[in-house]
């Protein structure tokens, strides 16, 4: 693994994005910079790091662990449900099958915990007891586990370009989706995150919570897109140091990048307005641990590619679509 100082050189040249004109028209989310070809996407995982709805920055090596440990979970639940995955010709770009998004983010936690407006504790500290359409009871803790995983929907963006919260009820009634379609992502979600939780513990550390999105290949079939089991769309917490910090009121040792938003939150920055500054520090430390947590979860050394990734992606890319 790189050094604190081979890491802080490589910040400045972080992947915030890739044009490639040869591919067609592109599309830009968050994180992952899109190409459609015919039935297939070409999805380019950038180093862009978004907490808040919105990108902060960006992290060296951190679109390449988010699309390789993907590829990893993919593999993972197969069994369990497919994926829109078809090839990985470079460890930032994913060839998939285009599908059709299903318009419902599914959020599923495990524990009671966290500092943004949408997470359980947060709306729970502020006196709330029905929260997504789940009941509460009084006494709860910050970060004490739920009796059973839950679900809490929410909508994907939408006309704020913020997530909206529902319950699991409003999913049907508000025709996001239909019953059946919604039962099937409900059972699957569930399932993910159970072997999650069974796979995240073999490595030392808890999956708490964690963000899924399906989508619908042309045939009809509900299938996992976008990623999985990631330190972007999930919480992970030490599971040796969990049971003593809760007991002594402590916060859990969390490994994902929640400790950049309670770097933030700590600043007094939630969300709304212009966020503090972000600083080369706070990306070598967040480089670190994208990394550890690769090579934990998967129990394979994290090899990074070349930098800066952006010419690489290019030339990989032509060759594979003779442009």
């Amino acid at each position: 693994m790189l050094t604190e100082t081979e890491l802080a050189a490589l910040v400045p040249l972080a992947l915030t994005g890739v044009d490639i004109p040869q591919l067609g028209p592109k599309t830009q989310g968050k994180v992952r910079d899109i190409y459609r070809r015919g039935s297939q996407l070409i999805l380019i995982t950038t180093d862009r790091l978004s907490a808040f709805d919105r990108v902060l920055g960006a992290i060296p090596y951190k679109g390449q662990v988010l699309n390789q440990l993907s590829q990893f979970w993919f593999e993972q639940v197969s069994d369990v449900t497919g994926s829109a995955l078809i090839d990985v010709p470079d460890p930032n770009v994913t060839v998939a099958h285009a599908c059709q998004p299903l318009p419902v983010e599914v959020i599923v936690r495990g524990y009671i915990t966290g500092v943004t407006k949408t997470a359980l504790w947060y709306r729970y500290n502020l006196g709330e007891r029905e929260i997504y359409g789940h009941h509460f009871p009084d006494g709860l803790t910050k970060n004490q586990p739920l009796p059973q995983a839950i679900i809490t929907p929410t909508t994907k963006g939408g006309p704020t370009g913020h997530d909206e919260r529902l319950t699991c009820d409003e999913v049907v009634e508000k025709g996001l989706l239909d019953r059946a379609t919604w039962d099937t992502v409900q059972v699957a979600a569930l399932e993910i995150f159970r072997r999650g939780q069974e796979i995240t513990a073999r490595a030392g550390l808890i999956l708490v919570d964690t963000k899924y999105e399906f989508g619908r290949l042309p045939n009809g079939q509900v299938v996992l897109i976008d990623e999985v089991h990631t330190p972007d769309s999930s919480r992970f917490w030490k599971a040796n140091s969990y049971e003593s910090r809760l007991a002594a009121g402590e916060e859990p040792e969390n490994f994902d990048k929640e400790f950049i938003r309670l770097w933030y939150a700590a600043r007094g920055y939630r969300g709304d307005g212009e966020p503090p500054a972000w600083n080369t520090d706070l990306a070598v430390q967040a480089s670190r641990r994208y990394q550890q947590v690769f090579e934990m979860l998967t129990g394979r050394e994290f090899e990074p590619d070349t930098y800066p990734a952006a010419e690489r992606i290019k030339s990989r890319l032509a060759n594979e679509f003779g442009e």
